[in-house]
């Protein structure tokens, strides 16, 4: 069975910084597709990024290009997304996701595990 394990939310001031870290186990990571997701109070749960098996290619929302960073390291089969100029509209629930192919994509559908989520919330 396979599991993710979320860490590394918490409470920022905008501008400020975190790194979500997932550490994946009983499944195959190398060759699969990882992402992340959010999904803030009373909305849906939305796409951040996403990672494909090699580091290849990488995906991003438009509301996240060129603030966060999606890698990987698969000696640690873990997949980080970093957050950088955070801003009070990325409060949310932030969980990974283990995709169905090595290419992955942006759709929930594209994706067949999901770790629990991890807090992250921004001050203003």
């Amino acid at each position: 069975q396979v599991q993710l394990v979320e860490s590394g939310g918490g409470l920022v001031q905008t501008g400020g910084s975190l790194r979500l870290s997932c550490v994946v186990s009983g499944g195959t990571f190398h060759n699969i597709a990882m992402g992340w997701f959010r999904q803030a109070p009373g909305k849906e749960r939305e796409f951040v990024a996403a990672i494909d098996w090699s580091e290849s290619r990488t995906y991003y929302a438009d509301s996240v290009k060129g603030r966060f960073t999606i890698f990987r390291d698969n000696s640690k089969t873990t997949v980080y997304l970093q957050m950088n100029n955070l801003e009070p509209e990325d409060t949310a629930v932030y969980s990974c996701a283990r995709a169905n192919t090595e290419y992955g994509g942006n759709l929930l559908g594209d994706f067949g595990s999901w770790g629990q989520g991890t807090q992250v919330t921004v001050s203003s």
